[in-house]
């Protein structure tokens, strides 16, 4: 009678006000053992008692780790993987217990890595594609776990299913992309998401983190995902949701190849691929989220990579946009951002005609209110930029320094007691650039700039008194 009274204790589970007698009766307990069983109709009954009972109880759930559920679940989808009713019942057990840090402990040490991939492969509803991307999403938080499911084949079962649904426009199926995007991305942060655009002023922070995650293991996801052709899948995701205006995937893909340009073999690979330009189509985004996460996109591209700020500091259209962008002082995030993408791509350029595209498309200015702002790191980028694009074409910036008073705000920045030393130490070497311009040099010396010079001499910070030092030997020609 076991099967009829397991069946018939899954029934009475449904209804919640029968849930506690249940559990005040130890039939958890009870019902445990059965999930050895080899009699199917046995498994399925004792499993949707259990997981009934359980549902919305963490104690409970806590209490099913402990005792061993986990192997047993996984046991179901390996010996069943053929039975409709029983790998459901699993699916939903594993998508309730995910979520719990000693459920993600106990599955690291099975192979139910290589069990969900076979899910996903023989998935033909779109419910149990969805079940499956959630129990991965949750797994995904795991380091170990998310090493087992890269190996395992995920990012392949992924690619085919982005393949597979390719071009259609059913909400059902843009569901899923959307899903399968947010795991790609899960898969490439290495754990719980980190909001690595939203932090504008503390890059380097995250980037140091973000690298700590996923040293192990993220150069080898990365190659990878391209070896699969899930780039240029992501790529033609946006393209077609850029006339829908579906941001949520625009954004979604963005997250990934933002991270996927991360490392600098990515980078190589992904300019080789012509990622640059095929993004640039979101340029007449109207989002402004999707316009934020594609400026961060382009600079993490730009970063350290001289090729990639050729191409980009080349390209009329995206300089008109981003010019566009750093005048809209009504939203601050995209104003920025498209300043920062700007000034790196003055910093890591090595062209002069990039200089001059960026002169042409009147983004100096903003270079230089960029410099004056109230944010450290975006004053250094600014100075930075405008020193290396000194040092390659003066002439072609000379009279937009002169116009937009430079000498002027760099003199403020070294007069006022509130300036980081960074910002001075690097106003100084912007200013042993401009002093190769003879109406320059004659602004710096008409503004009094020396008697400031003289006085950081003695500054308390070692650097600044030795840059103010140099700085006055290049203004009086001795070096």
């Amino acid at each position: 009678c076991a099967v009829k009274a397991a069946h018939v204790l899954s029934e009475i589970a449904k209804h919640d006000e029968m849930k506690k007698p249940c559990i005040e009766a130890d039939l958890v307990q009870t019902l445990i053992p059965l999930l050895e069983s080899t009699d199917q109709e046995m498994l399925l009954h004792a499993g949707r008692a259990i997981g009934r009972i359980c549902y919305n109880n963490c104690g409970l759930q806590e209490e099913l780790v402990k005792i061993g559920v986990i192997p047993s679940l996984v046991r179901i989808l390996t010996d069943y993987a053929e039975s409709e009713p029983l790998v459901h019942v699993a699916l939903l057990a594993l998508y309730n217990l995910a979520d719990l840090d000693s459920a993600k402990e106990a599955l690291s040490m099975t192979k139910v890595a290589e069990q969900l991939v076979k899910q996903l492969r023989r998935a033909e509803s779109h419910e149990r594609l969805e079940i499956v991307f959630e129990v991965l999403q949750a797994l995904a938080e795991n380091d170990a776990l998310k090493v087992q499911l890269v190996d395992a084949g995920v990012p392949e079962v992924l690619s085919e299913i982005l393949l597979r649904l390719h071009g259609s426009s059913q909400a059902e199926d843009m569901c899923i992309v959307k899903a399968a995007s947010d795991l790609i991305v899960s898969l490439l942060l290495g754990g719980k998401k980190q909001n690595i655009t939203g932090q504008v002023h503390k890059e380097s922070t995250c980037r140091n983190l973000f690298s700590r995650v996923v040293a192990i293991t993220v150069d080898g996801n990365c190659l990878r995902l391209f070896q699969l052709g899930v780039i240029h899948q992501l790529l033609d995701l946006l393209e077609k949701h850029v006339q829908s205006g579906d941001s949520s995937v625009q954004q979604a893909a963005l997250s990934a190849l933002q991270n996927l340009a991360v490392p600098v073999v990515s980078k190589v690979q992904m300019l080789e691929e012509g990622v640059a330009e095929r993004i640039e189509v979101l340029l007449r985004s109207e989002s402004p989220p999707v316009q934020f996460k594609l400026l961060g996109t382009l600079r993490m591209l730009a970063d350290s990579q001289a090729d990639a700020a050729e191409i980009l500091g080349q390209d009329p259209l995206l300089l008109h946009r981003l010019v566009q962008w750093c005048s809209e002082s009504d939203r601050s995030g995209i104003c920025g951002e498209a300043n920062r993408l700007l000034a790196s791509i003055l910093h890591h350029n090595r062209s002069q005609e990039v200089v001059k595209a960026i002169q042409a498309a009147q983004g100096v200015k903003h270079l230089v209110s960029m410099a004056t702002s109230e944010n450290a790191a975006m004053q250094n980028e600014a100075l930075n930029a405008l020193a290396i694009a000194s040092a390659i074409d003066l002439d072609t910036l000379e009279e937009s320094f002169k116009e937009s008073q430079l000498v002027q705000s760099l003199h403020k920045l070294l007069r006022d007691d509130n300036t980081s030393p960074e910002v001075k130490y690097n106003a100084m070497g912007l200013l042993c650039r401009l002093l190769n311009s003879g109406d320059l040099r004659q602004e710096i010396e008409e503004n009094k700039i020396q008697d400031t010079l003289e006085r950081l001499c003695s500054h308390s910070n070692a650097n600044v008194a030795k840059e103010a030092i140099t700085t006055l030997g290049v203004l009086r020609g001795q070096t």
